[in-house]
């Protein structure tokens, strides 16, 4: 029971940091994202120049694809939490303590309501302020579609199927009894993220 009850600690600071983490992303991404929407509005509006314009044009695909990235990054570490938080229920949910299992659950439900307020509010200022004002729709629509489609491909292939393929094991054979089991599955899946990562950027 000690045992079980260290992993639970374990497991509960890691979802404590993840949504500290995806907490301070969300704001700096909203917060960049409008600024540097309104300072180019405004460059185009008072200057009305070629010249500027060709450089919003290359300063939106720019940040667009850094938005779908650092979405794609937010969803992945999500799914990692709520897979986490599947194996901890199913595995040992007759000896953990019901609050244990409620701040995890609040944690993810916490995470899911900011990854979607975040996704609504990027997608109605860049389409609105960007897409109508500079009137750049064929060139956001190509760079987001090809992006997401890379994004949709690496997760799939690289950190999903694997993730979710070692998470049944898991909780099939009940292997992760130890502190130990779990962090080495916790590393395999940041492993996989890092991937990810390095070749959505």
């Amino acid at each position: 029971i000690v045992e079980v009850e260290a992993v639970t600690v374990e497991v509960v600071v890691v979802v404590v940091v993840v949504v500290v983490v995806v907490v301070v992303v969300v704001v700096v991404v909203v917060v960049v994202v409008v600024v540097f929407v309104v300072v180019v509005v405004l460059l185009v509006v008072v200057l009305e120049e070629v010249v500027v314009e060709v450089v919003v044009v290359v300063f939106v695909a720019v940040v667009v694809q850094v938005v779908v990235v650092l979405v794609a990054i937010i969803v992945i570490v999500v799914v990692v939490v709520a897979v986490v938080v599947v194996v901890v229920v199913v595995v040992v949910v007759a000896i953990v303590q019901l609050v244990v299992v409620v701040i995890v659950v609040v944690a993810v439900v916490v995470v899911v309501v900011i990854v979607v307020v975040v996704v609504v509010v990027v997608v109605v200022v860049v389409v609105v302020v960007v897409v109508v004002y500079l009137e750049v729709v064929e060139v956001v629509i190509e760079i987001v579609v090809v992006k997401v489609v890379v994004v949709v491909v690496v997760v799939v292939v690289v950190i999903k199927v694997p993730c979710l393929e070692q998470a049944l094991t898991v909780m099939v054979f009940q292997i992760c009894r130890s502190q130990e089991d779990l962090m080495n599955w916790l590393l395999v899946c940041y492993s996989r993220f890092a991937q990810v990562f390095r070749l959505s950027t």
